[in-house]
């Protein structure tokens, strides 16, 4: 893909965070907001540079529209040893697609805040993609979900116990939260984490 200035590349990293969260796009007017615009000319010239340079979709004159499309993929180039030495391979023989993931209507991304899945190596700041769940009942004891009880949610291992639902963390710190079924709605199964360490070498 082309490079992106620094203007549109703000959009961008603004859009996937938004519609990541949202599970929609936002209008214009909130893109002028977030980009501190008083126009929307400025928004709508970087909308088509990135529609131009193929980092988005749109059917134009229609923010809600807006679609992130992906690259094909980073380099996976072989494995490394968290245990004892391994050979290296330096041939990059397939490549890490997650458009599958990040273009799937079912999936949705979230910001972890709090700490009690730590032991399931979720942290406090973590992204976690979730798939949609249509059927609760067909859940497995153990899947970490996104669950939802008189207006709060919390990311927690599901589990039954008769007619209850037992929301169980990953941090000992922490008490199981046992929930009615009847009253319990879950959004959402754990497909995948994403950590930002960011560039800084030591």
């Amino acid at each position: 893909m082309e490079k992106l200035t620094g203007p549109q590349q703000e959009l961008f990293d603004w859009l996937v965070e938004y519609i990541g969260e949202h599970q929609h796009a936002p209008s214009i007017r909130q893109m002028m907001r977030a980009m501190e615009l008083r126009s929307p000319a400025p928004v709508q010239s970087r909308l088509k540079h990135l529609q131009k340079k193929g980092y988005i979709d749109w059917d134009e004159g229609q923010a809600r529209t807006i679609r992130i499309l992906t690259e094909k993929g980073i380099p996976l180039q072989g494995a490394i040893a968290a245990g004892s030495m391994v050979d290296v391979f330096t041939d990059s023989v397939e490549r890490l697609d997650l458009s599958d993931v990040f273009q799937d209507p079912e999936c949705y991304a979230l910001r972890v805040r709090g700490d009690s899945m730590i032991d399931a190596h979720i942290d406090q700041g973590d992204i976690v993609i979730m798939r949609k769940v249509k059927d609760p009942s067909r859940l497995k004891a153990g899947t970490i979900v996104a669950a939802r009880f008189e207006g709060q949610t919390t990311l927690k291992y599901f589990h039954r116990d008769d007619e209850n639902i037992v929301l169980k963390p990953a941090n000992e710190n922490y008490e199981p939260i046992v929930v009615p079924g009847i009253n319990l709605e879950v959004d959402g199964m754990l497909v995948g984490v994403w950590r930002g360490y960011g560039t800084t070498y030591v």
